[in-house]
């Protein structure tokens, strides 16, 4: 693969650049630079602006919105948003949702739903895990029985995030109780708004509210809301998770991070010299470059994949993987360097419009946050251990 950009891709990078300087609002940027918190109405706002340009589901067919491009195309978008310190689009909907029904939604279903995930009309977020059924997805309890038109729901999702904001969940349901675990599951589409569903807070440790339990006690939702056969949602369930992990992985915003702890290392002095000049410091740091240029190969070679009609097969769960350590290793590399600064943490100092110090050199209060809310990217969204599992039966044949 040659990794050089085409006079093409270069101009086309020139397009997103000018793009960016003139939509991007620098309020937004500026929040997400420093780490501060996103409300609801930013995320939407930039979702917005996107869809108007035709550039947010910019890995859908043409047919259903997307902009038709080509694989280099999407990784320069990506890569030159994160620098720039654009929000990242919400993947429930888009980046997730989407791309099942365009493969497996019938025509109504199409015709409904995806341009209400363009318009930001609906707001998805997503039930897969429940309390003792989150990596083995196959067991998970949540049942939908049909009773005439409707399927009545009974069960609990957590870690539903961004679930406070959604009106729509797409739900992993036990729909047969007598087949083997994973020939059992059927995929739905369940309103947040119907009688019996309830959402309660989890409060993770940055002191953040993002992620949520959701309740369900009889809530009858529409057959027509089933995605494909019933008893067959795992076949979609799979389709999904593949495009969740290589989102995770975040390569474009990774980098992003990478260039911050760089400024944070020269800005940072010990022994009367930049921290970027101390020989282990300056080590680690490299190890962390030379494995992200690796992980940006990786990532076009899914993307093209993809691309050629494909889905991601075990390099999503390689991009998970390895996404997820670099990213890890970035915040614990920013913390050192910062030093004695990382222990205070102000929750105040991460909310618009903050007055007061933030806490020493290059906004530890931030960094301290984004440490402790990413512990758990080797976890979700299938934890890493399951992620080499799947790798060894997909390639190895183990």
């Amino acid at each position: 693969m040659d990794l050089r950009f085409t006079p093409e891709e270069e101009a086309f990078r020139g397009e997103v650049l000018q793009f960016l300087r003139e939509k991007l609002p620098q309020r937004l940027s500026h929040k997400v630079k420093n780490g501060l918190r996103l409300a609801r109405e930013d995320m939407a706002e930039w979702h917005a602006i996107l869809n108007e340009r035709g550039w947010l589901a910019n890995h859908w067919p043409k047919e259903y919105g997307g902009p038709g491009w080509g694989a280099v195309q999407k990784f320069i978008f990506e890569n030159e948003c994160a620098l720039a310190g654009a929000p990242r689009v919400v993947a429930f909907g888009v980046n997730m949702l989407g791309p099942v029904l365009v493969k497996y939604g019938n025509e109504a279903q199409k015709a409904h739903w995806l341009p209400r995930i363009l318009n930001g009309e609906d707001w998805w977020c997503q039930g897969y895990s429940e309390p003792g059924s989150g990596s083995d997805l196959a067991s998970v309890k949540t049942t939908a029985v049909l009773d005439g038109d409707h399927y009545v729901v009974n069960g609990q999702k957590t870690w539903t995030t961004l679930g406070h904001f959604a009106n729509m969940i797409f739900c992993l349901v036990r729909t047969n109780r007598e087949a083997k675990a994973q020939s059992g599951i059927s995929f739905l589409l369940v309103d947040m708004n119907t009688p019996g569903v309830e959402v309660r807070p989890i409060i993770t440790l940055d002191g953040d509210h993002e992620v949520n339990e959701v309740f369900f006690t009889d809530v009858r939702v529409p057959a027509e809301n089933l995605v494909g056969e019933q008893d067959k949602g795992w076949t979609y369930a799979k389709y999904l998770l593949t495009y969740e992990r290589t989102n995770i992985a975040g390569v474009g915003y990774t980098v992003a991070a990478l260039e911050k702890v760089k400024r944070i290392a020269m800005a940072v002095r010990r022994n009367r010299r930049p921290l970027i000049e101390d020989p282990i410091f300056a080590s680690r740091l490299v190890k962390l470059e030379i494995d992200l240029e690796n992980m940006k190969t990786t990532n076009l070679r899914v993307i093209a994949a993809v691309a050629g009609g494909g889905a991601p097969g075990a390099e999503s769960s390689m991009l998970k993987i390895r996404g997820t350590e670099i990213r890890q290793e970035l915040l614990s590399l920013a913390r050192r360097a910062i030093g004695p600064y990382a222990q205070p943490f102000v929750e105040e100092a991460l909310l618009e419009g903050y007055a007061g110090d933030p806490i020493g050199p290059q906004g530890s209060a931030a960094l301290t946050a984004q440490y402790l809310n990413n512990r758990k990217l080797s976890i979700y969204g299938g934890s890493n251990e399951i992620q080499r599992n799947i790798i060894s039966k997909m390639i190895l044949g183990l």
